[in-house]
């Protein structure tokens, strides 16, 4: 059976079992694994994770009910597990290829890892720069989905609120190339609280920009 695309307007259909399945399915054959509740928001060929809620009973009775293999709740059991192992194994291996970028290219000296800018030296920045310029601080982070990305920028808005570090250039520097630029930019013209003067939400490759542009100190 072909999968359901899901409409936009108009008087909504009820998804019948043997479309969700199809659309399950088709997300598997895609990613090699069955979609959480933000990657079904992200998948236009399976109910908006809202609707699975109100009207089907939730995304772990609908994988029940179908009898899709795996761990029926992927908020917990092995793919949980799983889960934490991947994702923090990737927040590893982006945090060094970034740190080894800017050592690259403004010297060991004057690139701080895990920079603590407040005194209960509780809250971090992932790296803080000296430069020519005065210095900038980065942080990192890699969404899985646009819907992530809009939680990761939010979490680290409220971190950067009371900041010391407000008077430097701050950059959101995200990795994956699945989250487009086009959509970011549309989402900050109708964001109804602009980010702050000096935070900046930049992608890695305009970031490298970035930092060419920037003038290395040197040891005297």
């Amino acid at each position: 059976m072909e999968p359901r695309r899901r409409g936009t307007r108009g008087k909504t259909i009820p998804w019948t079992d043997e479309q969700l399945r199809a659309g399950f399915d088709y997300f598997h054959r895609l990613h090699g694994k069955y979609p959480t509740a933000s990657e079904i928001d992200e998948f236009e060929y399976l109910p908006t994770a809202r609707t699975l809620q109100r009207s089907l009973g939730g995304l772990v009775a609908v994988r029940t009910r179908l009898s899709l293999s795996g761990d029926a709740d992927l908020r917990t059991g092995k793919h949980s597990i799983k889960r934490a192992h991947t994702i923090n194994a990737r927040a590893h291996e982006i945090e060094e290829l970034v740190y080894e970028y800017l050592v690259e290219h403004f010297g060991k000296p004057f690139v701080h890892r895990e920079y603590f800018f407040t005194d209960d030296k509780r809250t971090r920045a992932d790296f803080f720069v000296h430069d020519a310029s005065g210095g900038f601080c980065t942080d990192v982070f890699y969404p899985s989905t646009f819907k992530n990305f809009l939680g990761c920028v939010n979490s680290k808005e409220r971190k950067y609120a009371q900041s010391e570090l407000r008077q430097y250039p701050i950059y959101f520097l995200y990795l994956n190339d699945e989250i487009y630029k086009e959509r970011i930019v549309q989402w900050l013209a109708h964001k109804k609280k602009a980010l702050p003067e000096k935070v900046q939400i930049i992608h890695w490759k305009d970031y490298r920009t970035m930092c060419s542009t920037r003038k290395r100190l040197t040891l005297t």
